[in-house]
């Protein structure tokens, strides 16, 4: 059977609001339980993570409970991934408008994500540090389940059957030919270590800087193409719920998603992100800093994460969902899979911050200012640009239409797409 066979027997679109409204009218929705492990083993002690498991929607409202958890693994040092551990979901936060309902708030969270991790970035470039972070976060809400990650520490989702499905892409330049072009395309310089005597050696790095990854948070010294715009994912879980192990390279690098998800699978979370790193240790020794979160979102009927002899074909179930193309540009907006385990809500990777954004970011306030897209700044309109002066809106755009970037994140947004450099020491 071909692609283009199976992808002809993939259901209709549903919208979020649609699939929320199938909930209201079947009754009161009941919300799952999210139970979870940690484990690690530190090598050089650049991995950090965050767990919070009483964020709310709307504070003060305990029924507007989410949980967040993330890994962040840092190189050069460890200020980048601190400073986005505190960061990041607190710029999340501020640029989800206010007083929304549920499936409004949730149909946001992509794009606030985005706006998130770039201004993290920018935030932390300001500092003048050179270290830089992969940073993958995941949201849950209920059963829908929302991942951003730039960089290589990688989510994976095991549900019933034993389906193994990718959150998350590597934004690893050795694999992932896409990113390798856009960032010559950029001016940057794509090529393994030279060695005496001319001999290359190593994973495909990026120059200058040599580092192996084409998307992080920080790295102010490698060049502005090493962008800080997330791949994002959102699905909504069945109610049999399902498992995410979240986890470094340290992890990745010893074991394959299937691996590690078999590894642990009967285990209770805590006990299951233990073995995980076990496996990867056995597997490989320690070589590296070694992070896995292991969270198990469970129907409230039941205590653990109910277990099901893996099936042994899952082929359809692999190409029509989990087994997805690398291309980190892919947009699979509102995709129903058609095993009715996992539904696919959304899906982007551009590095384009343009398109990332979109034409109806709101972009005015009440009091007449404009307020940027990314650092959430109000002022006038006159001390900043719109993105619509670029290239990527037909001729009929109009300057004031938005989203409004301010002149900074305007110099940011140039800068990533290979326009010109916006590094502080750059920085006239």
């Amino acid at each position: 059977m071909s692609r283009t066979e199976l992808s002809n027997m993939k259901q209709p679109p549903v919208p979020l609001a649609t699939l929320i409204g199938r909930e209201l009218r079947n009754g009161k929705i009941e919300k799952p339980f999210v139970k979870y492990g940690q484990a690690g083993l530190a090598k050089k002690g650049e991995d950090y993570f965050l767990i919070k498991t009483d964020c709310q929607r709307v504070p003060g409202d305990s029924s507007t409970l989410f949980s967040v958890f993330a890994i962040f693994d840092g190189h050069n040092g460890i200020s980048a991934a601190i400073f986005a551990k505190e960061n990041i979901l607190s710029n999340v936060l501020s640029a989800i408008p206010q007083d929304i309902s549920r499936d409004e708030w949730l149909q946001a969270l992509p794009r606030a994500l985005v706006v998130a991790f770039v201004k993290t970035d920018i935030e932390f470039q300001k500092k003048g540090e050179t270290s830089g972070t992969t940073a993958t976060f995941v949201l849950i809400d209920g059963w829908t389940v929302t991942v951003a990650s730039v960089g290589d520490s990688r989510c994976i989702l095991d549900t019933q059957g034993g389906v193994v499905s990718l959150l998350t892409v590597d934004h690893r330049l050795e694999e992932n030919e896409e990113e390798r072009e856009r960032i010559t395309a950029s001016g940057g310089e794509v090529g393994r270590l030279n060695v005496f005597g001319g001999n290359e050696v190593g994973p495909l790095r990026c120059w200058p800087g040599g580092l192996c990854l084409s998307r992080s948070i920080g790295d102010t010294d490698v060049g502005e193409f090493i962008v800080p715009i997330p791949h994002v994912k959102q699905v909504k879980l069945s109610k049999a719920g399902g498992r995410l192990i979240i986890a470094s390279d340290g992890i990745w690098d010893a074991l394959s998603s299937e691996m590690a998800a078999k590894s642990c699978r009967g285990l209770p979370a805590e006990l299951a992100a233990k073995m995980v790193v076990k496996e990867a240790l056995r597997s490989r020794g320690l070589k590296d800093d070694t992070t896995c979160l292991v969270v198990d979102i469970i129907p409230s009927d039941h205590p653990v994460l109910p277990t099901i002899p893996t099936k042994k074909h899952n082929m359809l179930t692999s190409l029509i969902f989990g087994k997805k193309s690398q291309n980190s540009t892919s947009k699979s907006t509102n995709k129903l899979s058609a095993v009715g385990v996992v539904e696919e809500l959304f899906e982007e990777g551009s590095a384009m911050l343009t398109e990332r954004l979109g034409k109806d970011f709101p972009s005015s306030t009440n009091s007449g200012m404009f307020r940027c897209a990314v650092c959430q700044a109000d002022q006038p309109s006159g001390d900043g640009l719109s993105m619509n002066t670029g290239s990527f809106f037909s001729p009929v755009s109009k300057p004031w239409e938005g989203p409004f970037l301010c002149t900074n994140c305007q110099k940011k947004k140039d800068a990533m797409e290979g326009k010109r450099s916006s590094r502080p020491s750059e920085t006239a």
